[in-house]
Order: C-alpha cells, then structure tokens, then sequence
C-alpha cells in the first residue's frame, strides 16, 4: 500500500446534455485532463441525464501548490458513438487548481458546460467533487487492475481508451451500489435534520445568512460550491484545515446546519481571510470588463435560406418560443346536474403543463385571451396538446375535449409581421379516438422570437412552479417615473395672529406640511402680531397630485410646547405653473381656528381670522434630481415645453448573467432567481425573472431617446424574493421579503463611440460588511446612435442642467434633502405599480446612501486628489533635475528653448497648444476599447479595514455599543485633527500673503515697499525681454552656483506674521 498524495476526480453525474446519436440522446463518458495525465468513465449508454459517481486519481506534486495560478483541471464531455469508433464533443469546464481543496472539504458542485470553439453547440450542466488526499489510494483494492480509471502520465492513451473488463465492470456496479447505499443513509439522515428543522425554524435564517456570507475569498472562484450534507462531526467543524500559506479556510462559505448559534451567544466576527488582501491572491482579470464574441443581430447564422429571421431585437441572442394564445370557446356541453359549466384550457406540451383561470359562475362561452410559451430549447415533443376542462369541487376535473397540433406543420412568425390571426377548432374526443366532440375554441399557434409582443405578458414554462401573485413578479415590465415638480412657498408675511394667552406677544413660525415632507420658517425675531418672515420653503411633489398643501401657524410657549394659531388646507391643482423666473402673483389666505373643521357650526360664528400672505408656484424650470449629478441619466426640465428634441438613440441588449453566487435556500440548496433592472432618464425596465439559475439568460432588449450624451445609464441584478409559497423558496415564510442585490453597472454614454456595439462582460461587485465580494458577471451589448452630429457639439458648449438652477440655484443641503425626498416618492410610485419595482431596488439603483460618511470613499477621494497632483509633482521633480544639471543634455536643450521662447515669446501658446495636439494624438492608439467599470483598487476596496466597513454599514443614527462608538469617534478625531492642521498651514500661508502690505510687522512692510519700488524702476527701464532672460537663467542655474540653504525670497516669506497666534 502506498501513502501517496493523489489529487481526486469525483465525477457525480450531469444534466440536460446535448443529444448526439440523431434519436434525441446521447451515450456520454468524461475524461480529465490533468498535466498530461488523461483519465476517464465508463459510458452511459442511451441518456442525457448520466450518473457515473465514479472516482478518478492523479498524482500529485506538492510543487503544483506553490504555482497553482498556472495549472488546471480540464473535464470534458463526450458521447461515444458506436458501432464505428469515434466521440463527439458535449462540453468541457476548465477549474482552476486555486480552487481545489482538502480532504473533507470537498463539496458538490455544479458547472455549466462550455464551448470548445464558437460554432460548437453544446448545453447541460455537469456535477463534480475536487478534492487533494493522501489516504484515499489505501482505500482501493490492494489488486491493481490494469485498465483501471486511474492512469500515470506513462501510459499510453491506448490504454486508457480500453474498454471495461468483466472485472471492471463488477467492481464499477459494487462502488456504485455503495454509493447509493451511502446516499440513502445520507437522505435518511437529512429526514431526520428537516424535523428538526420545522421544530427551529430560526435555523433556517440562520443558514441564510451564512449563505450569504459565503465566498468572500481572495480569488473570486469561478465556481460556487454549497454543502449539501455535513459528514463532519462537531470537533471537525471546529478545527480549521491547513491549506498552505497563499489559502483561507472556506468554512464560511458552508451551510452549518449542525451548528446552530443559540439565541443569545453572539455572532463570530468575521475572519481577516475573507477579505480581500492587495493583490495577495487575487486574478485582476477577474475584475476587469471582458470582450464577448458572440452572433447577434444580423450575424445570426440563417439555417433556412428561404427565411430571414430578422427583427427588431438585433442585439441580443435569438431565442424560439413556442406561443399558444387561447382566446375563448363557445358551444361547450353543459353539466348533467348544474346545466353549465366551469371550463379552463390545459396546455401540455412534453412534460410541461400551463392552466388558464376557470370561470366560477356557469358559462358555456368563456373568454380567457392568455398566451402560453415554451422555450425551442425545453421542447422534448412532436405534438402540442390543449385540453378543455371542467372544474368540478369534488373529484377528477371533466375532459370536454381536446386539440392537437403537430409541432411540424406549426408556422413561424417574427416582427413586424402581423400578429397570427386566431382561429376555431372543432374539439376532438379526449381519449384520441378521433370522435368530434361538442365545442369549439379559438387559438392561434406559431414560433416567434423574445421581439413578440405576445412575450412580456405570456406565461412562461420556465416559471411552472409559480403561482398565486408570484406570477406576475415574474414578467418583464417598463416603468416610468412620476413626473415630479418642485414647489415653492413663499412665506411672506402674516396678520392678526393672537395667542390663546392675550397677555403675551407671539413668537411666530409657519409650518408647512406636504405627505410626508414637514419644513418650518425660522421664528419672527420681533415679537408682535403681525409677522414677517419671507422665506421659500421648496418641497417635492408627484402628478397626479394626491397631497394637499397644509400650512399652519404656531406660537412658541416654550422650548417643548408649540401652539397652533390657525392653519389652511391648499389643494395642489390651485397653484401656478411657472417655466421661468417670472414673478408669481402672491396671495392672502384666510386661516381656520385651530380644532373648529369645515362644517361645524362655530366656524359660522368666528367672523374674525387671521391670515397669512403666500406666494405659491409649482417649478417647471427645473430638473428635480432623484439621483446624484455625478451619474445622472436625465437633465430635462420638468415642463415638456422646455424639453429639446433627442439627440441620439440608446439600445442595450441585456444578454445575461453568468457566474451568480447563491442568494437563498431552496430545498436544501443554494438558488438564485435573478432578475436585471435598468434605469435611464424617466424611464426604468425590468426583465423577466429566470429561475433557480446561477447563469440566466435573458437576452431582451430596450431602447431609450437620449438627450444629453454626458449621462450615465445603470442596470442593477438582483434576487426575486417575492415568488409565492409555490418556489419552495426558504425565504417565503420567514418574513423576509426585500430582494437582494447582486451587483450593479454603471455606463456613461460620452464614452462610448457612436454607432459601435459594445459586448461585453462586466463583473458584478458588491461590498459587504465582510469584504469586497464578486457576485458574478452581467452581459450586456450596448449601442449609442446619434441622431445629429451638430446636436452633439452644441450640446457640449452649454450647461448641464437647465437654466433656472443657476439663476435661482438651490443650497448645497437643500439640493441634498429634495433628492431624497424625490427618491422616496419615486419609490413608492413604482412600488404600486403590479408588479411592482421594490423599494429596496429603487433606493440601490439610485444611490440613496452615496452620502453618508465612509472612511473608505475619503480615502478613495484623497487619493483620487493626488493621483491628480501627482502630475503637477512630476512636473517639478522634472525641473529639479534640470536645474540641478542632473541630466546636462536635456538641460543644454531646456536652456535652448527657454531662450527661443523668451526671443520669440508669441511663439509659446501656439507651441503649448500644438504640445497637446500631437499628445492626444499618440494617446489615440492607447485609447479605451471598452466602457470604464467599477474600479476595486480606486474604490479602496481591496484592503479595507474590516472596522471601517462595519462603520461603513452601519445604521443612522448608529446602532454599534458606546465602546465602539467611542473608538471610532477617537479616530475620527484624530484623522480631523490632522486636516485641521493641514487647513491650518494653509491659512497661515495666506495670512502671510495679506501681512505683507498690512504693516503688522512694520520692518518686513517696509522692506517689501521697498523692494516694490525698486523693482518697479528697473522694470520700467530695462525690456521685459531681459529681465525673462536673466530671471530664467538665474532659475536654471548650475549646482555650482547654488547653496543648499533656503533662497531669500522663502526665508522672508516664513518670517512674516499670521495670525494663528491669535487663536485660542
């Protein structure tokens, strides 16, 4: 027996794999490649759903560790076609030695087959185990078989591709026999744990959490591993595993199902490993936007020449679907007792199934007008079948009849064509007989494209598991903003306001309340009756106008008691509507006393009120910003007659994802059901969402006018966790009900080339209180078509927003809460909306928290100011050496050119000019071939401290124990402190400037008068010339000529006076 280590292969089985031997299946087999050493099943003969569980064994050299970024473990996938010898190729996945992990680590995983080349079709999903043992050889039998799985790198392949032995064959069906023994223990043993489950149910949040938790690794791994079943005892768990220098335990990224947290032991702190280190282990590639080949639009191979599958959607990837409208029925037989019925269509299609709505009041002429649709790529039938049913209370559903259609004879469609005309079929006996039936039913069926417009509202087979209101979260959907306004109150002045306490003057304010927007004007400095104020309280309001403008005026008692003097209820329809800074006429409104309401009888009897002076306007000059400036997506004014005609045309094809980790539990595994939002200007789309895939495609494809080339356009993945109990989703029953984000992508549309489609792969970034995680990859393809090339030009010579927000601008704090108030009206409009675009998505889409304080995004911004400094710096390094004749010939040549310019001088901004020219010029070649993309290393993400992120993340106001909040307020002090100094100097560097001609140190004045004198003298006597050439050569002297002492003008400048001896 040897103790060798060996690197283990445990290939499980794979799923929905290509067929290949021309009856609809395929007879598959895996090899593994690893360093030369080739290695393979047995065939499974006649399935595209193999399972092979099967053991393969490398030789492994601790020396492949140490540079595990160069090798990897290539799997392939072949079907074995027979009788003639030969293969053909289902797919293969290549997983980077980084990823392989210790014994009793190892955890199923599942990979997505990919392709060998770009013409090659290949589809399913492969599951594997990795793993590095040295006590797995002890386990085989100590007889070596001679054709066993397992192969040294000095056999020859012949003896690899050797068929199994009667032995072989014996001992393959014994291991795979345990194997199955091994999982019914397993699954007997996880019966067991789900009872005890349903009995904790804080358990299951607690695994949802930890899955959350999970992969913030050094390398993002492009594969994403769940435990299914724990073998560990608790004394394992507990232990950590060695793997070597460059690895971190993946503990975290577990299922700890056996370790239940009790309710008051507090939760681990999170391990220094699972953050990101600076470039310690991570691939920068993984961070970087990728370039994707791929076939769309016109570039679609065309199988039929007689057909052109042409449309609309030309930057995305067509997809067939099979679409069955069902329009209504009329004849249909009425029940025996009840003399009606309550029908319902059933489409069935292979193994899929899709139900219309039954009509509970007795109909034989019911209209339903659905549409179904199936996927070309699930379709595993010739014929297409649509049932009618009777709903009965009791017992089996009647059959009424029945259609059937042959999936051959069934016409394609693709816009712009028509949409197919529906027409009546006459029911056929249920039971195939070919007897006719009463009734008839409309339908049309045909094969079109993700362009139909039959497509966003149709149900699709992929979301079979949905029902009750998940169905409609499901579907794709164009939203658009509420058109908001901003309104201004001008509080003028206010007359006859009497307290209750006559004795007593009033301190005055106005309050003016609209929803939830509450503003207040400062209190009348002068106590009297009759107050004035003058002050614009400016709120953010919606069309339709649901609010009213309600204004009331108060007195101040005391510091914790305001009385209410009269208040006035204003409706918003009332007010003008102004574009520009024209004067609005102002208005007295009469105030209601406090506590006496419309229609009650004392209101008839209080003659005397008081009133109040307003000026009252809805802005439609302005933009009201739901988002920041630096990444606006619109900067129209609110009034359409300011608006100005687009000037190109934005398309983006929203292809997929790729990659996703795990979001929530779903029947023991990990599951994400994703879905992608995309926002620009007013107008917000969201696409369908794909089920219980960690690679969706979607590939649909949205179009938006754009009006100003210098905005951003973001789309956003996220998790739908609002499917009903019928996803079996963990989350359904726990309250949870927000929809966790994935990943976010942000373009700007000036750096993109007009009429280029860019394809391309952007990885989705999130920060986490645990680290910087990549949660995945978005493929998109995005196309900017201008409409006018002189639009564009003008648009760049003129201000970004319009023109009232510089005439009357608003403060920097009013600019920051009208936002926010403008993103919480946004949200809940689109939150109405069915189905509705969650709060949670709206507020990340936006950026509601980019203002808060982090210590990361300060240190980002400061060093983002230095990277700009760091030129000017390099500048004056650059002249160091010049003048210290570090480098004499590039001296000589500076010396020649500064005397050239000086002779020569209208010859310097023409030369400065043509410098930038042709540096632009060499730059083009350099220039970016794709959009920009988060930026982990400028974000300052790849070593956060773990505190500052626990600061960044937390509540406002905090919700941390006083001790860290003090820690963290000591630190904040300190860095304040050092800014304060810096402030500090610079003051004082100004305040020396000023004392030079302020005689507060009467000796340097007088030197400096002095000195301005003179130097007026000899300028006006001597050319300007000269004095630039004496004065430059002086600069660029030789270090012979220097001392290393400060000059004279630095030692007389630090010798003046600031004053920071004046400060406490």
């Amino acid at each position: 027996m040897r103790n060798t280590t060996k690197l283990v292969v445990h290939v499980v089985d794979a799923q929905n794999l290509m067929p290949r031997d021309g009856q609809g299946s395929a007879s598959p087999f895996v090899e593994v490649d690893f360093l030369n050493q080739l290695s393979k099943t047995r065939t499974v003969p006649k399935t595209l759903n193999p399972v092979w569980n099967q053991k393969l064994y490398f030789d492994y050299d601790h020396k492949v560790r140490n540079n595990h970024h160069n090798h990897h473990v290539e799997v392939s996938v072949y079907h074995e076609r027979r009788p003639l010898p030969g293969r053909s190729f289902l797919g293969r996945v290549k997983i980077s030695f980084s990823n392989i992990v210790q014994e009793g680590e190892q955890v199923y995983q599942r990979f997505a087959l990919e392709k060998k080349s770009v013409l090659a079709s290949v589809k399913g999903e492969i599951g594997l185990k990795f793993y590095i043992s040295s006590s797995e050889q002890d386990q085989r039998s100590p007889l070596p078989s001679p054709s066993r799985p397992y192969s040294t790198p000095t056999q020859s392949s012949s003896v690899v591709e050797e068929e199994l032995t009667d032995s072989e064959a014996e001992d393959s069906r014994e291991s795979f026999a345990s194997a199955e023994q091994e999982d019914l223990s397993d699954s007997a043993s996880e019966g067991v744990e789900g009872k005890q489950k349903e009995a904790e149910p804080e358990q299951v949040q607690e695994a949802v959490q930890t899955l959350h938790r999970q992969e913030v690794l050094p390398r993002p791994a492009p594969m994403h591993s769940i435990r299914l079943r724990s073998r560990e005892t608790p004394q394992e768990t507990n232990t950590p595993h060695s793997r070597g220098a460059n690895q971190h335990p993946r503990g975290a990224s577990q299922l700890h199902s056996q370790q239940p947290r009790g309710p008051n032991q507090p939760p681990q702190p999170p391990h220094n490993a699972n953050h990101l280190q600076p470039y310690g282990g991570i691939d920068p590639e993984d961070f970087k936007v990728k370039d994707m080949n791929l076939e769309l639009g016109e570039r679609w191979p065309n199988t039929n020449a007689a057909e052109r599958f042409t449309g609309t959607y030309d930057l995305v990837e067509q997809m067939f679907y099979l679409y069955v409208r069902v329009v209504r029925a009329k004849e249909l037989p009425p029940g025996l007792i009840t003399g009606g019925c309550d029908p319902y269509v059933e489409v069935k299609l292979g193994n899929y199934k899709g139900r219309t709505k039954h009509f509970d009041r007795k109909t034989t002429l019911p209209e339903w007008n659905q549409v179904f649709a199936f996927t070309k790529e699930r379709i595993h039938s010739s014929v297409l079948e649509v049932f009618v049913k009777d709903k009965e209370t009791l017992g089996r559903d009647d059959f009424l009849g029945k259609v059937v259609f042959d999936l051959n004879e069934i016409p394609t469609r693709v816009p712009p064509n028509s949409p197919l005309a529906p027409q009546w079929y006459r029911l056929e006996d249920w039971r195939g007989e070919g007897k006719i039936v009463r009734g008839e039913i409309m339908l049309a069926v045909w094969m079109g494209t993700q362009a139909d417009e039959a497509f966003p509202e149709a149900w699709h087979a992929d979301s079979a598991s949905v029902h009750g209101e998940g169905v409609f979260n499901v579907r794709s959907k164009v939203y658009v903003s509420p058109k908001l306004w901003y309104l201004r109150v001008n509080v003028i002045e206010a007359q006859d306001m009497i307290p209750s306490d006559r004795n007593r003057l009033p301190d005055v304010f106005v309050k003016a309340n609209v929803g939830m927007q509450t503003l207040k004007t400062k209190i009348c400095p002068v106590k009297t009756t009759n107050p004035l104020w003058n002050e614009d309280l400016v709120f953010v309001v919606a069309e339709p106008f649901e609010e009213q403008l309600v204004i009331s005026v108060e007195d101040r008692v005391h510091a914790s008691k305001d009385e209410v003097i009269g208040k006035i209820s204003l409706p918003m329809n009332v007010f003008e509507k102004r574009l520009d800074h024209r004067p609005v006429h102002s208005r007295w409104f009469n105030l209601d006393k406090y506590g006496v309401v419309e229609g009650d009888p004392r209101r008839r009897e209080h003659k005397f009120s008081s009133r109040i002076h307003l000026r009252i306007c809805l802005e439609g000059g302005y933009h009201v910003m739901d988002e920041s400036t630096m990444y606006i997506s619109d900067t129209r004014p609110t009034a359409r007659q300011l608006w100005k005609q687009p000037v190109g045309m934005l398309e983006i094809g929203i292809l997929g994802a790729k990659g996703l980790v795990p979001m929530k539990l779903k029947e023991g595994r990990g599951s994400t059901d994703a879905y992608c939002v995309a926002k620009y200007g007013q107008k917000w789309v969201r696409t369908r969402t794909i089920l219980d895939s960690l690679s969706p495609r979607w590939n649909e494809q949205y179009t938006w006018e754009v009006y100003d080339p210098c905005t951003v356009v973001t789309l956003g993945v996220f998790d739908n966790c609002h499917l009903g109990s019928g996803s079996g989703s963990a989350q359904s029953g726990n309250g949870s009900s927000r929809d966790a984000r994935i990943g976010k992508v942000r373009i700007r549309l000036s750096t993109l080339e007009a009429h280029k489609i860019y394809t391309h792969s952007f990885p989705l970034l999130v920060l986490q209180p645990h680290g910087l995680k990549k949660t995945g990859d978005l493929q998109i393809s995005i196309r900017f078509t201008t409409l006018s090339l002189a639009n564009i030009i003008y648009n760049y010579g003129h201000p970004l927003l319009p023109k009232m927000h510089y005439l009357f601008p608003f403060t920097v704090n009013q600019v920051d809460g009208l936002r926010y108030q403008a993103m919480n009206i946004v949200a809940t409009r689109l939150g109405r909306a069915e189905p509705p675009l969650r709060k949670e998505v709206v507020e990340y889409m936006l950026d509601v928290d980019s203002h808060l304080w982090s210590m990361r995004r300060s240190k980002a911004n400061f060093f983002r100011i230095m990277s700009l400094l760091s030129g000017y710096f390099l500048v004056g390094k650059w002249l160091e050496d010049i003048c210290n004749w570090r480098y004499p010939v590039t001296s000589v040549l500076v010396h020649v050119l500064f005397f050239i310019l000086v002779m020569y001088p209208e010859l310097i901004l023409p030369t400065m000019f043509l410098y930038m020219f042709f540096i632009g010029l060499w730059n083009f070649k350099s220039r970016p071939r794709h959009p920009p993309h988060m930026d982990m290393k400028l974000s300052w993400a790849e070593a956060v401290n773990p505190d500052e992120l626990d600061e960044e993340f937390d509540t406002f106001p905090t919700s941390r124990s006083q001790d860290l909040v003090r820690l963290r307020y000591d630190r904040l002090r300190s860095v304040a402190g050092r800014i304060q100094t810096v402030v500090g100097d610079i003051a004082a560097q100004g305040e020396r400037v000023q004392s030079l001609l302020s005689w507060r140190d009467p000796r340097a004045t007088s030197l400096f008068i002095l000195f301005c004198l003179a130097a007026s003298v000899v300028l006006y006597a001597m050319p300007f010339k000269a004095i630039t050439l004496a004065g430059g050569l002086y600069y660029l002297r030789h270090p012979k000529f220097r001392s290393k002492l400060p000059s004279l003008p630095s030692n007389f400048f630090k010798r003046l006076p600031s004053r920071i001896d004046s400060l406490l």
